[in-house]
């Protein structure tokens, strides 16, 4: 079981454009059974945690039901912005408090850091993330939501291809 930061950025290292979008990602070919595939993640996630703006984006682009089985979490100081038949709980403190509730719930699987990356930034500062996953899109962005605004150490421990992605894996490097 670990703590999972999994995202996909652009080449330049953006999660979202200057204009909140993802535009840019949806729109690309990547087959969520290969390789870094997002079925297969998500098959090994017990627990969710994203912050108000990733949820808020949610709410406008994928309108309905709750899209995860697993327990959740909104990062947030705006309660009220959780639609009523969203089974998702807010938090608003230090991540650090927070975790040892998201591994309880998730038992023997992971825990995902959604994000964006201001919110994974929380969790890597306080030493909780194991492993960040990427699939980079082939795309500049030039501006946007940088995928990690904090400085971290990883080791590249696994990558490959899906469709039109380039993916890695990192794991905390030692002593960081």
């Amino acid at each position: 079981m670990a703590t999972v930061y999994f995202t996909a950025a652009s080449l330049d290292g953006f999660i979202v454009d200057d204009h909140d979008s993802l535009d840019w990602l949806v729109t690309r070919d990547i087959d969520p059974d290969g390789p870094f595939g997002y079925r297969a993640f998500a098959d090994s996630v017990g627990a969710v945690v994203m912050g108000a703006a990733t949820y808020e984006w949610v709410l406008r682009n994928q309108p309905g039901e709750w899209m995860h089985e697993q327990p959740s979490w909104v990062l947030t100081h705006r309660p009220q912005i959780i639609a009523e038949a969203h089974p998702v709980r807010t938090f608003s403190g230090d991540v650090a408090e927070l975790h040892p509730e998201l591994v309880r719930a998730a038992g023997d699987k992971d825990v995902w850091v959604v994000g964006g990356g201001e919110v994974a930034a929380q969790f890597v500062a306080a030493g909780l993330v194991d492993d960040v996953i990427i699939g980079y899109a082939p795309c500049t962005l030039g501006a946007g939501a940088p995928v990690l605004p904090q400085r971290s150490e990883w080791t590249l421990v696994d990558s490959g291809v899906n469709g039109e992605f380039l993916c890695a894996r990192w794991s905390r490097s030692a002593g960081s």
